[in-house]
């Protein structure tokens, strides 16, 4: 019979699970085969598939109309891929080996759930409580060889993450490869942050600024960098290549430009190896982007994808600096020499620390209308909130300086003590909160009594009388610090429409573009809407809003869609929230631009409809 001490470990061992996946991309080896991490998932009673609550692989390829046989969860053998031998020997090949993986849709399909299950952890991490898809349903379909193509995207209307395989053309004497999107981490990463931010934010991909058309490629790239970038594994590799045996990295590789060069550039340049045709390079690009003030006024940076690449550029490079200053003084007091030890675990909490601020700072953003000087200065709210001492990394300050070399400043220009910050409610100016005709801990859980609160403070909020108003979520949150502290807040998104034909414009204060591109006969619907984050005591801290009534921001969004053609793409009579494109179209633009589109060879991964498991040889 099991002591309660064992019962209690068997409960807290069975919080999580180990599986293996592959790091980067299969093409990118630590000197011995494919760079391979066990990462942690949390721990669920799995189905066939793998399913779990939140994800379901499905493996049905419909360019061979055939559904792959699962994989399923054996007792006692819940990672079949793990390394067989602990502590083998330096240089010694990878068991199972890399043949076997490449050609197992099994491990495909642990793959693809190991690492959709471990980004939806880390948000849940980050945010403080758990995140819902945004159509609804529990499980988001995962499928991981859905046809032969080059793209990988995020289907809201399928509930569905798909990803597509291509052959490529052999060179030199080399055979051709098949390539698998489900089998780079980046890619899965990315396309899951996709659905992710969807359920946080869906009025996100609503046409409205180039900022915001920018912000889902720029964020998703951002989190899949990071979330790579945080593996042990992954830095190690990158940090040891080419040092044959060497435990010390001299100072002069430390500086800021140098860890650019050494680690994000060779990782970024990796990731694009085989999965150009997927990503379009962008984290390579990102990386080689310099800091330019003015660049995001420029035409070629207008256009989504190669906007949301400065959004990246930024991160990065606040990444780098944080990284090059606090291993400074540590190689100043070693010598001049640092241990390659301790500056791959620098830079991995480092990444994941920023992780953690790019998704925490969602909830500080606004619903509608984002720009990138929107979310510099959530993500400074939301690290302030939680870790009010910045002196260990000095983070927030590194953001606001990398941002500020792009062109980008923080939308908050006032605060308590910190640039940036958003500031608190102003109460004088524009009228008192009423609080004692609604009760906070409904507040918590009921959307209704928390627009009923919406509807007391209308005034005060600077609503818009009138307008269709709707609270579109509600989120009780509990956040722990890395010192342990624990932050309790509610945040409620609320949101506003308003809908007016091109003549009534005018009166309403808003500025009407030229007729040849907003005809008379087209509806115009306007957005906005707010953020409300009360503290643990029901007290409203911050109220972060793109108002109908800010008639600049909204005369502008106008313009830009008007001079952009979207009011002659529509049809006259438009629902709100419609959306513009499917995110297949996105990621499918986002391959080709810039690259140019050529023919597979070969007919990609041919499948043998006998009794046995599906395996191919991809070599």
């Amino acid at each position: 019979m099991k002591t309660p001490t064992q019962r209690a470990e068997n409960r807290h061992a069975k919080r999580w699970r180990t599986l293996t996946v592959i790091a980067q991309d299969p093409l990118v080896s630590d000197g011995n085969g494919m760079l391979r991490a066990q990462v942690r998932v949390p721990y669920e009673e799995m189905g066939k598939g793998p399913t779990g609550y939140r994800v379901q692989v499905v493996d049905y390829d419909a360019s061979s109309n055939t559904l792959l046989k699962p994989w399923v969860c054996v007792p006692g053998k819940e990672d079949p891929y793990a390394p067989k031998e602990k502590g083998k020997k330096e240089g010694s090949k990878p068991d199972p080996p890399d043949k076997q993986l490449l050609a197992d849709p099994k491990f495909h399909q642990q793959n693809v759930y190991a690492i959709v299950m471990r980004t939806l952890a880390r948000f849940e991490q980050a945010l403080g409580r758990r995140v819902s898809w945004s159509f609804g349903g529990h499980q988001l379909k995962v499928v991981p060889h859905a046809f032969v193509e080059a793209n990988a995207f995020y289907s809201k209307e399928d509930e569905a993450l798909y990803f597509g395989y291509f052959a490529t053309p052999g060179t030199k004497g080399k055979p051709g490869r098949t390539v698998f999107s489900c089998l780079s981490h980046d890619v899965v990463a990315h396309e899951t942050c996709h659905a992710l931010l969807d359920g946080l934010r869906e009025r996100y991909t609503d046409p409205s600024s180039p900022d915001q058309a920018a912000f889902h490629e720029g964020f998703a790239d951002i989190v899949a960098l990071l979330s790579v970038f945080s593996l042990k594994e992954v830095v190690d590799a990158l940090m040891t290549r080419g040092r044959k045996g060497q435990k010390r990295v001299p100072a002069k590789e430390l500086s800021a430009a140098a860890l650019k060069r050494s680690t994000l550039f060779r990782m970024a340049e990796e990731m694009g190896q085989e999965m150009a045709q997927v990503r379009g390079e962008p984290l390579r690009k990102s990386v080689e982007l310099e800091p330019d003030p003015g660049i995001l006024n420029t035409e070629e940076f207008m256009e989504p994808h190669r906007r949301g690449e400065v959004l990246v550029a930024a991160v990065l490079c606040a990444m780098v600096e944080v990284w090059a200053a606090r291993l400074k003084p540590l190689a100043k007091k070693s010598g001049g020499t640092m241990d390659l030890a301790r500056v791959v675990d620098e830079g991995r909490l480092i990444a994941d620390r920023l992780l953690t601020m790019c998704i925490r700072a969602l909830d500080y953003c606004p619903p509608v209308h984002l720009t990138f000087g929107d979310y510099l200065s959530a993500l400074v709210t939301a690290d302030r909130e939680l870790d009010p001492d910045d002196s260990r990394y000095d983070l927030r300050k590194a953001i606001i300086a990398s941002f500020a070399s792009f062109g980008i400043a923080p939308t908050s220009k006032f605060g308590d003590n910190e640039r940036g910050v958003w500031g608190e409610p102003d109460m004088e100016k524009y009228g008192t909160i009423v609080y004692d005709r609604t009760h906070f801990e409904s507040m918590q859980h009921d959307r209704d009594e928390v627009f009923r609160f919406i509807w007391e403070n209308r005034v005060a909020l600077r609503l818009r009388e009138g307008a269709f108003s709707k609270v579109q979520s509600l989120r009780p949150c509990v956040r722990v610090g890395a010192d342990g502290f624990v932050l309790h807040e509610t945040v409620a998104e609320y949101i506003q429409i308003l809908r007016l034909k091109p003549q009534e414009l005018a009166a309403n204060k808003y500025r009407r573009p030229k007729k040849d591109l907003l005809p008379d006969d087209r509806d115009v619907y306007l957005y906005g809407g707010g953020v409300l984050v009360f503290d643990e005591y029901g007290r409203l801290k911050f109220h972060i809003h793109n108002r109908l009534d800010s008639f600049d921001r909204q005369s502008e969004r106008i313009r830009y869609l008007a001079e952009t053609g979207y009011y002659l793409r529509q049809k006259p009579a438009r629902k709100p929230g419609a959306k513009l494109s499917a995110f297949g179209l996105l990621h499918l633009n986002r391959a080709l631009h810039g690259i140019k589109a050529g023919k597979h060879s070969g007919d990609g991964w041919e499948h043998n409809h006998g009794p046995q498991d599906h395996a191919h040889d991809t070599d």
